[in-house]
């Protein structure tokens, strides 16, 4: 293993990868204030996965990376609402535990990942039917 690569120049890496869209199609994300020096407070799109109840849909979060992040997951919220086993449906809080391709958390792990991995989740066949609420509904 290298050495660790501190909060900032890891964010900051994330925010270049982000910004020139060089993840996965169907997820985004970037930083919520441009002038956030401290690279906290993020936000993410995800694009309903086809083929389920979430297809055309686009999904809102918010990302807050805190100062262990990355050696501790940031808080993931679900802005749109949606009904998934991970997400609690008070304030749209992701349960990370419950996702369980991340529920153990490693530092090499990104922003994208858990975006990645809750569209996944969402086209799993246990909830890619599960009723949702009304498209445009927020948490």
């Amino acid at each position: 293993m290298g050495a660790k690569v501190p909060r900032n120049f890891r964010l900051l890496e994330e925010l270049e990868k982000g910004e020139k869209g060089l993840g996965a199609e169907a997820c985004s994300y970037g930083l919520d204030d441009g002038d956030d020096l401290t690279l906290t407070n993020w936000t993410g799109t995800i694009l309903g996965p086809p083929h389920s109840v979430h297809e055309n849909r686009i999904y809102s979060l918010k990302i807050h990376c805190g100062e262990s992040y990355p050696d501790s997951p940031p808080e993931v919220t679900f802005i749109s609402r949606v009904n998934l086993p991970c997400v609690d449906q008070k304030n749209g809080k992701v349960n990370l535990q419950n996702l369980p391709s991340i529920s153990t958390w490693r530092r090499d792990f990104t922003m994208e990942t858990i975006l990645i991995e809750l569209r996944r989740f969402m086209a799993h066949p246990a909830n890619k039917k599960l009723p949702q609420p009304p498209e445009g509904t927020n948490f």
